[in-house]
């Protein structure tokens, strides 16, 4: 039995920021796969790529920053290389998105009506009525009470978790494969974010949708995801099911992230953190760049590179946990 194509394939992407004096390399020869109606979580602390990934693939990529290397596949097709109008037909209509801040998604003077019939004509063959009636439909689908009245109305008149719903809803207007998340549950209360990602993983159940869930909340991913690429400094630096990387991360890095959740088992007066903090782009260290941070480097973690083990659970480490370095 062969295994289906990935919806989306990434296969060694590389992004540098040109400056005066260099080029400075922000993601360093990343790869991974996301299956048809998967949820695949990308998390790291601020500065370690996760947002940048999602944009490449998105093709919004702003100078200085630009593709050096690698390709991106949707569907088989190679998409890092189109050119702009063919790219924007793509955005929308195969590649949904949703942003952090939902008010830089929103235009302000215009109804969310007028927002989602206008995305929906771009992207699908219908009329205006036609169009108000999917818009409707979507209100309902990601559970805005009362959608009927709600459609006419501007997005200040929505609450913070609303307005992040209409947004979802104008991603999946165009009926797109993929979704990339970007952060998409950051700004809203706890009771909120749980209701986001439950909408979430419906929308891949009832849709057969992909996404791209970037994050920086480990709790967020153990809850919504299948599977997970954890990022440092550029590189994804262990990847596995969920379950397996959040309950035996293999990585130190990884290991630091997941005992800085709170846990509701052991009561503690102080949160455990990680030493140090990212590398600049312009100071990633020789080796592996968690090496200044990690408590078991060793000397060849200050001089050699590990790369991500190919297999279910890999991770780019020479001492990794509960396993043989590999070489």
């Amino acid at each position: 039995m062969t295994t289906p194509e990935p919806l989306l394939a990434v296969r060694e992407l590389s992004v540098v920021f040109d400056t005066r004096d260099t080029a400075l390399l922000a993601l360093d020869h990343v790869s991974f796969d996301i299956r048809a109606g998967e949820i695949l979580g990308v998390v790291g602390e601020s500065g370690a790529g996760k947002s940048l990934t999602g944009t490449a693939i998105i093709g919004l990529l702003d100078a200085p920053g630009r593709i050096s290397g690698g390709e991106i596949l949707l569907d088989g097709q190679r998409i890092d290389n189109l050119p702009p109008e063919a790219m924007r037909a793509l955005r929308g209509r195969c590649i949904g998105a949703i942003f952090q801040d939902p008010l830089t998604s929103l235009h302000p003077m215009l109804t969310i009506g007028d927002q989602l019939i206008e995305t929906i004509r771009v992207h699908l063959p219908l009329d205006q009525v036609a169009a108000r009636r999917r818009a409707l439909d979507l209100l309902h689908q990601v559970g805005i009470p009362g959608a009927e009245t709600r459609i006419d109305h501007y997005p200040h008149q929505f609450s913070g978790g609303m307005r992040q719903r209409v947004v979802i809803a104008l991603a999946l207007a165009g009926e797109p494969k993929l979704i990339i998340a970007d952060e998409p549950t950051t700004a809203l209360d706890v009771s909120i974010q749980a209701q986001i990602t439950t909408l979430l993983k419906g929308l891949c159940r009832d849709h057969g949708a992909s996404v791209m869930l970037v994050t920086h909340d480990m709790g967020v991913i153990a809850e919504t995801a299948d599977r997970v690429a954890v990022m440092y400094a550029g590189r994804i630096i262990e990847m596995g099911p969920v379950q397996a990387v959040t309950r035996a991360p293999r990585h130190p890095y990884t290991r630091g992230l997941m005992a800085s959740i709170p846990s509701m088992q052991v009561r503690s007066s102080t949160l455990h953190q990680i030493e140090g903090s990212m590398p600049r782009l312009n100071a990633i260290p020789a080796g592996c760049a968690f090496n200044p941070r990690c408590e078991w480097a060793s000397a060849r973690c200050r001089t050699e590179k590990p790369m991500l083990e190919a297999g279910a659970h890999g991770v780019a480490c020479w001492h990794p946990v509960g396993g043989s370095a590999h070489g």
